[in-house]
């Protein structure tokens, strides 16, 4: 039988190549940088649910991704939880309104800290399977 977070890792996996693909542009137009964003909250989503699947399999029964994000500091699986907690608040908010000056900030922490911390999540995940 096939293990959820195996295959949410499957889908979190193209997600991460095109933020990484995307995240390299060094002067995004308009358009790209809402396709930075917009790759940046899919693959945030599939981050927390595949740690979130992963979870449950070991036993425990988070639900909300603040949950999930804090258990996994807990268990190592995240190494800066207060990077995963910035890039919750972050995403929640891209999702409900645009400002640009907002837009631009939270694209820089996407290159500078969200990038480099889906990296490591996704070289954690990537031994593991």
């Amino acid at each position: 039988m096939d293990v959820r977070w195996k295959q949410r890792f499957q889908n979190f996996k193209k997600a991460f190549a095109l933020l990484e693909k995307l995240s390299g542009i060094a002067k995004p137009s308009e358009g790209e940088r809402m396709g930075i964003i917009q790759a940046f909250e899919m693959c945030f989503e599939l981050a927390w649910k595949m740690i979130g699947d992963d979870l449950k399999e070991q036993g425990f029964l988070e639900k909300s991704p603040r949950d999930v994000l804090k258990r996994a500091h807990q268990l190592g699986i995240l190494a800066q939880g207060h990077v995963w907690m910035d890039a919750l608040k972050d995403r929640n908010e891209t999702v409900h309104l645009y400002d640009e000056k907002k837009v631009m900030e939270i694209e820089k922490k996407i290159k500078t800290a969200y990038l480099p911390a889906l990296q490591v999540l996704h070289a954690y995940y990537q031994a593991k399977k």
